[in-house]
């Protein structure tokens, strides 16, 4: 395996360009980690930089596209735009290199023509066209020691999403003219833990290495964009609020193993019981949120009807006195089919019911897509998470506790013993108490 380059690793470029030293003053040497021996030197620089094409598979292919933004020269006179880069959203807004007072058209300068040229690709049909499309490596210059050259930050993978033809302005005068600004989709690299493999790049610029033999080398995000083309960005593109997502598969229990079975027994024994199991996923969000150290009281289970999107509330409380506040939790419980998803418009629906103050726990026996965590985490939703599979742990815990690991005697004691009040008082009430 080659060098890689990590997101958000900032990278020394020396004026010298020697590949020698892997760590230039404290910082890893940007030629180190692109050297390829028999190749060219990668280089930043211009604002756009497209590696020299290569035949391979009877065709042309560009192996990368260097792109380099230079906030510090934003909004000057030579640079009057701001290029955007929003790396937690997986988007970045970048401007061409045409300039005023150039003459030839705007799509013919050297770095636009070579976009233009790579989007024409990314917008092939096909994954065969597809899989020789150029990536784009993205790079914006950073200060470092007080110096304001020499130093770059790698920002990740792109594929261009659209291109547009508009009118800019230059100069104290205003002089305007034309230039094309991109729209680049970031590609998700949470696979590689934020990084791409510099030998996928050298492959790329191997003549008698095929497409399809660099795929391999290839991002697996990478590797879904080419086979799917756009329609695959939602699930590929970069965004940092993945890392908190579970996969629905870590959501569930191994088939065969006993938090499987006490799975399904809890859904067994609670289908088409609804207030019964309001009052389990009660006493369980107790047990999980006095687990994470906060000082929780139950309130009540509300009623069977008119519950106002609420199965139960509880309150924790903070601090003591003038030093002390207290939170209304709201909470939700759905006994649904082990193998059935809790949506984003059903998370939605309890968060729309949230006041401030307030924050929701959802508890249930199946688990939550990943779209429904994406939107939670993305929006910032106060709510606290229970799948089947952490449902089925905290209840196996309480049996063992206090049951002689009898599960079945745990619930009844839940259901009979703990006689959670049902009321149909206003949440905000627990306050009061």
């Amino acid at each position: 395996m080659g060098e890689k380059l990590r997101v958000g690793q900032v990278l020394r470029y020396a004026s010298a360009k020697d590949p020698t030293d892997p760590v230039l003053g404290g910082f890893a040497n940007f030629h180190y980690v692109t050297d390829a021996p028999g190749h060219k030197k990668a280089l930043l620089e211009a604002g756009i930089n497209g590696m020299a094409k290569v035949s391979a598979d009877g065709r042309q292919r560009r192996p990368a596209i260097l792109i380099r933004s230079s906030p510090w020269k934003a909004g000057s006179e030579q640079t009057p735009w701001h290029d955007v880069f929003d790396l937690d959203n997986g988007h970045v807004r970048y401007f061409g290199d045409h300039k005023a007072g150039v003459s030839k058209p705007p799509g013919t300068t050297t770095g636009n023509a070579a976009l233009l040229d790579a989007f024409g690709a990314h917008q092939a049909p096909t994954p065969e066209a597809r899989a020789g499309a150029a990536p784009l490596l993205l790079f914006r210059a950073v200060s470092r020691d007080g110096k304001v050259k020499g130093f770059v930050e790698f920002c990740g993978l792109g594929v261009i999403e659209r291109a547009e033809r508009i009118v800019q302005w230059a100069g104290h005068e205003h002089t305007t003219f034309t230039n094309y600004v991109y729209d680049i989709a970031l590609i998700d690299l949470t696979t590689e833990n934020d990084q791409v493999d510099w030998d996928w790049i050298t492959a790329r610029r191997t003549s008698t290495v095929s497409d399809q033999d660099s795929l391999a080398k290839a991002p697996r995000a990478w590797q879904e964009w080419v086979r799917r083309g756009h329609s695959a960005l939602p699930q590929v593109r970069r965004r940092v609020a993945r890392a908190r997502i579970s996969k629905v598969r870590d959501q569930r229990p191994v088939v065969g193993s006993k938090q499987h079975d006490d799975l399904q027994l809890i859904y067994k024994q609670f289908d088409g019981r609804k207030h019964d199991f309001e009052a389990v996923a009660s006493a369980v969000a107790a047990r999980v949120l006095r687990g994470s150290g906060h000082s929780y009281r139950e309130g009540w289970i509300t009623r069977r009807s008119g519950d106002g999107g609420a199965d139960f509330v509880g309150r924790i409380d903070l601090g003591s006195g003038l030093a002390g506040t207290s939170l209304v939790v709201l909470g939700q419980a759905k006994c649904i089919r082990p193998d059935s998803l809790v949506s984003a418009e059903q998370i939605a629906r309890v968060v729309a019911r949230l006041r401030r103050g307030w924050i929701g726990i959802y508890v249930t026996t199946g688990a939550f897509s990943a779209p429904a965590q994406l939107e939670m985490v993305e929006d910032q939703y106060p709510i606290v998470l229970i799948s089947g599979l952490h449902l089925a742990r905290e209840l196996h815990s309480m049996a063992r506790d206090d049951h002689g690991d009898d599960l079945a005697a745990c619930l009844d004691h839940i259901l009979y013993a703990q006689g959670v009040p049902v009321t149909s008082r206003r949440p905000e009430e627990i306050l009061l108490e």
